[in-house]
């Protein structure tokens, strides 16, 4: 083998990796979100987690990604630790089909329906659909299902071309020398390891030792602790993405470990005990492509026997290595390892958003109970309120920010994510109205103030009209609801009026000195955080409306519903006379 057949080799290894790459990373863009709906859903347990993470991991052709998906979905608490177990043992199961379609590149026959299902002649076939596809397709998941399809013919022509550069080693003494290396168990594992972690794909480094088993140099005693470290690398990927993650993420990627550490060295431990007794001959004899397919999928099969009746077993011990802390963290949903389902990140996004509704709104109905019924625990739980508020705008935000730069996200999902940008700011400062109104009733009782009946009576009206724009802004966005949408403007357009109305007759009270000037400046304030309350609550209906009638511009959205919709007139006259003052 000479430099050019070394150049020749190295091209092909790349070409086998951008095939692998373009397969999988296309095959989640098409198909990602809706196998993450799958896995979040299907996991009731672990034998239909098995068989889930099964069939998606031959589907994505990476156990990586199925795992990622698992410690992201695990991380963000859309899945159980226990749940997520199944779902690994079969992703390690669903990774070896890689191995076996690579193993049917060295099928030989004249047989017209054995030569069609040979790599070398569907992928030339695959990629003629999938270039047509492409360049002829005007649907983006047409496109990407060509490129699947291409990713898939890329993968075989490099495979083909690393056979092609291997070819000649065959009868190299030089290579013999090296592979007498392989001949130590431990050799053996720490090459598959450090092999697969660097390419960060078992399939990838099962690719090679399948082409170089094309030389006869490759025997079973070589291959069986190659295959054991080549399953030791493939936990590293997981490893290091949940190095930031939950701890119950932590935990899933410790159970993608244990499976292949513990299952699979106690396995080959049995094997080679066997062979002590029995001293098996075939050890020493070359192994086939088809063979390390065979071997890869007993490996991983038996490993699945072993642990799927008592996964238990390895949620306790992932439960014994990463231990509980005091609290959890309360933005859980929000993980980063979502980012490669940008649908799922959006969803949880929502969630999210609707948590931190709630809170506000319960700050904002609290502070106007402490008008009527102060306390200082409550005054308490309204500022704690707002500062969760404070914290959820800041996490959600730059968690949207970087769900909105991910490419795979539809038109509508990109307005969706504009959307739920606004909207945290108008629950932000509707719990900083609420801190605000509540300051004004401490000042109220600290100076031992008291308003005419008139003027309580007014603020009760307005409290109460207040405390309905706000159930019906929070009830639109968690429920989606657009009747109640509709119903804000209408009602903010009363308050606005209530607002104004409780002014002039306080000026009126003034004039004939029936309250003082710090009564005037302690109802302005609250009157002017009542009013604002409204004014955001009108802004969450509107963008909710926007994003659902696709309208750019919120402001002449709703001059058009004031001034033409007979329904919103009927709806104000209806707010009016509850209203009134």
């Amino acid at each position: 083998m000479d430099f050019f057949d070394a150049l020749t080799l190295l091209g092909g290894l790349c070409l086998f990796l951008l095939g692998m790459n373009l397969m999988s990373s296309n095959l989640e863009l098409c198909a990602g979100n809706r196998m993450s709906a799958l896995l979040a859903k299907f996991t009731g347990t672990p034998l239909r987690g098995f068989f889930l993470g099964l069939a998606v991991t031959m589907a994505v052709q990476s156990s990586s990604a199925t795992t990622l998906m698992v410690v992201g979905f695990v991380s963000a608490g859309m899945m159980t630790l226990k749940q997520s177990v199944g779902v690994i043992i079969g992703a390690n199961v669903g990774t070896t089909i890689t191995a076996w379609m690579i193993a049917l590149t060295g099928l030989e026959s004249d047989i017209f329906w054995l030569k069609m299902i040979q790599p070398s002649t569907f992928s030339p076939i695959l990629g003629l659909i999938g270039i047509v596809m492409l360049m002829a397709c005007k649907s983006r998941r047409k496109k990407e299902a060509g490129m699947v399809l291409l990713g898939f013919t890329v993968l075989f022509v490099g495979i083909e071309t690393m056979s092609g550069a291997v070819a000649e080693l065959r009868n190299s003494p030089a290579f013999s020398r090296i592979l007498v290396s392989f001949s130590s168990p431990v050799a053996g594992v720490l090459i598959g390891t450090i092999l697969t972690a660097v390419l960060q794909s078992s399939s990838a480094s099962i690719g090679i030792l399948q082409t170089l088993c094309s030389t006869g140099g490759i025997t079973y005693g070589m291959a069986v602790p190659l295959l054991l470290g080549q399953n030791f690398g493939a936990c590293v990927t997981a490893m290091l993405a949940s190095f930031s993650a939950s701890r119950d993420a932590k935990r899933a990627a410790l159970v993608h470990l244990y499976f292949n550490i513990i299952g699979k060295t106690v396995i080959v431990a049995i094997f080679y005990i066997l062979n002590a007794v029995c001293h098996f001959s075939f050890l020493n004899a070359p192994i086939s492509s088809f063979q390390v397919a065979l071997i890869h999928t007993a490996l991983n099969l038996a490993a699945a026997l072993v642990f799927l009746p008592c996964s238990n077993v390895l949620v306790k011990l992932t439960k014994l290595t990463v231990r509980d802390a005091a609290r959890a963290d309360e933005f859980q949903k929000l993980d980063e390892h979502l980012l490669s389902t940008p649908a799922v990140a959006l969803s949880n996004c929502k969630e999210a958003v609707g948590e931190m509704a709630t809170i506000s709104a319960s700050a904002m109905q609290s502070a106007i109970q402490a008008f009527h019924s102060y306390s200082h625990e409550l005054a308490k739980d309204i500022r704690e309120k707002e500062q969760l508020a404070d914290r959820y705008e800041d996490r959600i935000g730059s968690f949207l920010i970087k769900v909105s730069g991910q490419h795979q996200l539809s038109k509508q999902e990109i307005s969706e994510a504009t959307m739920l940008l606004r909207v945290i700011g108008d629950f932000e400062r509707i719990s900083d109205h609420a801190v605000n109104l509540l300051e004004s009733v401490e000042e109220i009782r600290e100076k031992k103030l008291q308003f005419t009946k008139e003027a309580q009576h007014e603020l009760n009206v307005l409290c109460s009209a207040v405390t309905e724009i706000l159930d019906l802004a929070v009830s639109a966005f968690l429920s989606d609801d657009l009747t109640a949408a509709d119903s804000v403007e209408p009602l903010e357009q009363v308050i606005d009026g209530l607002w104004q109305q409780i002014r002039l007759h306080h000026t009126l009270r003034l004039q004939k000195n029936e309250c003082t000037m710090e009564h005037g400046f302690i109802l302005s304030d609250m009157l002017t955080n009542l009013e604002r309350v409204a004014d955001h609550c009108s802004n969450i209906a509107g963008c909710i409306l926007e994003t659902r009638h696709n309208e750019m511009d919120m402001h002449r959205y709703l001059s058009d519903v004031r001034s033409e919709s007979k329904d919103f007139k009927e709806r104000y006259r209806a707010y009016r006379e509850r209203y009134t003052v």
